[in-house]
């Protein structure tokens, strides 16, 4: 997602007389590189000031008055005269929340003079302040941890990541290939996306280095609640973060997280890990059309963390002991692969207003169903699986076919492409119904690409005659 990132930096810049541009994301996933990165690329001249580091500036801010906090910020040690062109870049925004809302005077008042802003804890520390935010008057981009290709690309291994990214269905992945890219997406599983945490790794090859700087993000994210809470409800969202590590993909209950604390406090927890970007919420939907969001149930959610390899660390998971063993065995029952597939689906929405993922429960006494994600691509809904190893039941998706009509599905565990006509029939209460659709099995590898592939063949299907899949085979059993 950083190239494409730095794309959009590009056309902010040159747009004339550019809205000041906040970024969002949590602690650690580049932000500030990025700029740094972005001002290096165009040669522009960049004025960096850390408010964490200044909140004397406060006062400046609250006057509104851009040219009185020009002055201040040239009295900065290193700053020299401000002048047309140049880029101010405030991090940890948060600090001095006076800041957000002189965004808007910049705007107005000082177009010549390109903003950005960043803050780890942007909407966390936002959240309890009563303060006039500039709608209208600013951008947003929003950073996420480093995809898999993107940790292929950082790992030198530019072909393979031309090979998720340009994949076709009527093409063959060869066997050196999937074989390559599966032992590289189980290294990604413990080092994750953390940009730190990737060159670490890229440098000495050593998960343990990796694992060392999960621990010093993990701290960080810590030290910063008693920030913006007093110390007793720091030390609960602290066990909200850690159980919500353990408990990725299950469906939230409250009393996993505390057997003390009220409902509405843990809620509230999770609410505000989520504005962090720590945790996201995937939100059962009935999944009847277009928007799946207009048909959610609130009350019924599951949670993915911010990134697979600092998931891995708070739960204790030991490389050493898991790597030999991760495509034989459900790794934490499956809520690594889970989590993997959840957090890329994250990434490609990224820029949609609403960034929540959905998935479908059916809950009864004696016969539950569950889709892993449910997502839009174009006017069409996709009820995806995820299988950790190669092979699983497909009785919920027959169920969530059954009840939908959806013309196709996607399933992602460890086997090479494939696609298949699936034809059988479901009990759904009193009633037998046939199921007939197509089903589409995608290595975890390529999940980067479910967009595009989904595109591809509703094409194809939209403009031949025959309904028959590439490659289709008939008949598949529930365990296929």
């Amino acid at each position: 997602m950083q190239r494409q990132q730095l794309k959009v930096l590009a056309d902010w810049f040159i747009r004339p007389n550019c809205k000041p541009l906040i970024i969002r994301g949590a602690r650690q996933v580049g932000k500030s590189t990025l700029v740094k990165l972005f001002t290096s690329q165009q040669g522009k001249r960049v004025v960096e000031v850390n408010l964490e580091r200044y909140a004397e500036l406060q006062n400046a801010f609250a006057s509104l008055k851009v040219d009185q906090i020009l002055n201040a910020l040239e009295a900065l040690p290193g700053v020299n005269q401000i002048e047309k062109g140049d880029l101010v870049f405030l991090d940890e925004i948060q600090a001095v929340p006076q800041a957000i809302t002189a965004l808007r005077y910049f705007f107005e008042d000082h177009r010549d003079i390109p903003v950005v802003a960043a803050g780890s804890l942007f909407d966390f520390a936002l959240a309890d302040k009563n303060l006039t935010m500039p709608v209208g008057r600013v951008e947003y981009l929003q950073m996420v941890p480093m995809t898999f290709t993107e940790f292929l690309d950082a790992m030198g291994e530019r072909q393979l990541a031309r090979i998720v990214q340009s994949f076709d269905l009527a093409e063959e992945i060869n066997d050196f290939a999937h074989l390559r890219l599966s032992d590289l997406l189980r290294d990604y599983s413990f080092v994750g996306g953390m940009p730190e945490a990737v060159q670490s790794y890229e440098s000495s090859r050593r998960f343990s280095e990796a694992r060392r700087i999960h621990t010093a993000i993990i701290e960080s994210f810590r030290d910063d609640f008693p920030k913006y809470m007093g110390s007793t409800r720091a030390l609960r969202v602290v066990n909200v973060l850690n159980t919500a590590a353990r408990c990725v993909g299950w469906k939230v209950k409250y009393v996993h997280y505390s057997r003390k604390a009220p409902s509405r406090d843990i809620k509230s927890d999770i609410d505000h890990l989520c504005l962090a970007r720590l945790i996201s919420r995937v939100v059962h939907s009935h999944c009847n059309g277009i928007p799946l969001q207009a048909q959610e149930d609130p009350k019924a959610y599951k949670i993915l963390f911010l990134d697979v390899g600092l998931m891995n660390t708070i739960c204790g998971l030991d490389w050493n002991d898991s790597y030999q063993e991760f495509d034989t065995r459900l790794v934490n029952q499956g809520r690594v692969t889970e989590q993997i597939v959840g957090q890329h689906l994250l990434a490609l929405n990224v820029e949609s207003v609403n960034r929540e993922l959905n998935y479908w429960l059916r809950e009864s006494r004696s016969n539950n169903a569950e889709v892993d994600f449910v997502v839009a691509v174009g006017s069409h809904v996709v009820p995806i699986e995820v299988k950790s190893g190669s092979s699983g039941s497909l009785k919920s998706l027959h169920q969530f076919v059954a009840q939908k009509n959806v013309k196709l599905a996607v399933r992602f565990d460890a086997n090479k492409p494939s696609t298949h006509s699936i034809r059988t029939t479901v009990r759904v209460g009193q009633e037998s119904l046939p199921v007939d659709y197509t089903l589409i099995s995608l290595p975890l590898y390529l999940v980067e690409s479910l967009q595009s592939i989904v595109k591809n063949w509703y094409e194809l299907h939209a403009t031949t005659e025959s309904t028959d899949p590439i490659g289709q085979d008939s008949n598949q059993s529930d365990t296929s």
